[in-house]
């Protein structure tokens, strides 16, 4: 499942191509995409003559302002140091007069977005198709059909209409809402092992299997290790692996160890780095003790028994 690292990776890639460019239509192959609005004519309605001045992110969800689209404008983006859509950005964008609302889009375990020619073959596992300028088109490709795309009209915010998932979402971890005070806070009632306690949205935005071992392994915490049985010292080093290990991974442009591939479809290039992920059975880049793999909630957790505690 793409993690913060390969959705921001995306969103970047995103504003590179997409912006101000009118969306002249659209295909919906599959309309259990569309989360909102229900009917898909209402969705490719909505989204027709607007242009996207830009892209946002927030935990794994993409969010495109939308705009009227006028003849001269240009598309420009300049990245901003943060990272993620906080709440005065979203109310600062749907002050804009323009304003037309937000094209939502998460990628759950196998969405891919690709910037592609019209002319370009359709892909088995095409879901939607939205058209651009000088036939060029933005797909959503999903294997697993988990993927989800809202339209959010002008008079609704992305919290009221994207569901629970969005409206839970905790502190961005590239941003200052995440800190170790907070952190703290937010595990020390918790009577559950500490990679369980990452893979909720609601503690931590945005982090997923891959990036919750790979910060525990930098951490020298084991998995199975009960969030009120850490140290002050333990939850201070985590949050900083937890930043440390996705900047890392950005700037890899992401990890690809099945179906993650940037608008451009090429991989991300973190998972030849990993310390831990998906490196079960080889030996630990540190103490060259075998990586141990075990079911935790359902996911598989890599760790090394020697290095974590």
């Amino acid at each position: 499942m793409p993690e913060l690292p390969e959705v921001e990776t995306v969103r970047r890639g995103l504003n590179r191509v997409t912006l101000a460019q009118p969306i002249q239509g659209g295909s919906v192959l599959l309309e259990r995409t569309v989360a909102h609005p229900v009917f898909v004519r209402e969705f490719l309605t909505g989204l027709e003559q607007c242009t996207i001045s830009r892209w946002y992110r927030r935990g794994k969800y993409l969010l495109g302002h939308l705009v009227k689209h006028h003849q001269d404008e240009k598309a420009t983006c300049s990245e901003p140091l943060d990272l993620l859509a906080t709440a005065e950005d979203i109310e600062y964008a749907a002050s804009h007069a323009d304003h037309a609302g937000w094209l939502g889009v998460h990628l759950r375990m196998t969405g891919q977005l690709l910037w592609l020619h019209q002319s370009d073959p359709v892909q088995k596992h095409c879901r939607v198709r939205l058209f651009f300028p000088s036939q060029r088109e933005l797909r959503f490709v999903d294997q697993r059909t988990f993927g989800q795309m809202w339209w959010v009209p002008p008079d609704r915010s992305p919290t009221e209409v994207m569901g629970k998932g969005y409206a839970a979402l905790g502190p961005e971890p590239l941003s200052s809402a995440f800190t170790v005070d907070g952190l703290r806070q937010a595990l020390k009632r918790r009577h559950r092992p500490i990679k369980n306690a990452l893979l909720d949205q609601s503690i931590v935005a945005g982090i997923g299997n891959i990036y919750a071992d790979e910060s525990l392994f930098l951490s020298s915490i084991r998995p199975t290790k009960l969030c009120d049985r850490l140290t002050r010292k333990q939850i201070e080093a985590l949050h900083a692996k937890i930043v440390e290990v996705l900047k890392s991974s950005i700037g890899e442009g992401g990890t690809t160890f099945s179906d993650f591939r940037d608008i451009e479809g090429i991989n991300g290039n973190y998972g030849s780095m990993a310390w831990v992920y998906g490196r079960d059975g080889t030996p630990c880049r540190v103490c060259g003790e075998p990586i141990q793999r075990v079911k935790m909630a359902g996911r598989s957790t890599h760790f090394c028994k020697t290095c974590q505690k």
